[in-house]
């Protein structure tokens, strides 16, 4: 009688028991716990189709390929979950760097004398008040100061600028902490035209590493006097000659304009 033997990894070998015999006498071993005999499975009447050994830590279970395929998606579904967190996460990450960057555009840079400047031209177009004392370095302003600010502010409302538009800024003289520094900048009004300006602060860094504009009250006869020298030197330069050259262009092409402007602020 002929028996057959099914394997571990789902072949089958068809052998006489002789041969079988010889074999296991040879080797010793017993294949007595991966073989099924033919015969028994007439009479029981199973099947192996659609069957399986599992093994699961050094156990074998049987089950269908439904549960495997379960089981696979079942995996599908835990890998997918990590995914998901590190989208949130990078969103997550995005939305803070937004928000880092809004609140530092909302505040002064004291980095450097020409961010202090430009910050409180901006703030001064704005008419922030509480930024223009933070780039004095004040928190509250001291009459001459005050007085500044209010006549400041309203030279920019009396224009009704649209935006301001920043050209050129830097130094006209460094002495030590203290910097003489210029700007140049467009007030563009509703009609789309720019009102050249420019404006002069003398600015210091102070113990905190940090760059103020000087008020008023902070600056001494001396460094007016030496203001004064270095700003007619300045009128020599390439800036100040641009400057010139757009303001005229714009009376020229508007004329009577600062005598509407002069109107509004007495």
């Amino acid at each position: 009688m002929e028996k057959e033997y099914v394997s571990l990894n789902g072949s089958s070998k068809t052998t006489k028991s002789s041969k079988n015999s010889k074999s296991r006498q040879k080797t010793g071993r017993s294949k007595s716990n991966v073989r099924r005999s033919a015969l028994e499975t007439k009479k029981t009447g199973s099947s192996r189709t659609g069957m399986r050994n599992v093994k699961v830590n050094g156990s074998s279970k049987a089950a269908s390929s439904k549960t495997v395929r379960n089981r696979k998606k079942s995996r599908s579904r835990k890998q997918d979950i990590p995914v998901q967190y590190i989208a949130g996460g990078v969103i997550l990450a995005i939305l803070l760097i937004v928000i880092i960057f809004a609140v530092k555009s909302c505040g002064v840079s004291h980095k450097t004398p020409e961010r202090v400047v430009k910050a409180l031209i901006e703030s001064y177009e704005s008419g922030n008040e509480k930024k223009v004392r933070k780039c004095y370095g004040v928190t509250k302003a001291d009459d001459n100061l005050q007085a500044e600010m209010d006549a400041t502010v309203k030279y920019f409302a009396a224009h009704s600028p649209e935006k301001i538009q920043i050209n050129k800024c830097d130094k006209i003289s460094q002495d030590g902490n203290y910097t003489f520094m210029y700007i140049t900048y467009d007030l563009v009004l509703k009609n789309g035209q720019a009102y050249p300006c420019i404006s002069t602060y003398m600015t210091q860094k102070k113990e905190d590493g940090k760059y103020y504009v000087l008020t008023p009250s902070e600056i001494t006869n001396d460094m007016n006097k030496q203001a004064a020298e270095k700003y007619a030197l300045f009128m020599k330069s390439d800036a100040y000659q641009e400057y010139t050259v757009a303001y005229d262009k714009f009376i020229k092409k508007n004329p009577g304009y600062e005598e509407k402007i002069a109107s509004k602020l007495s």
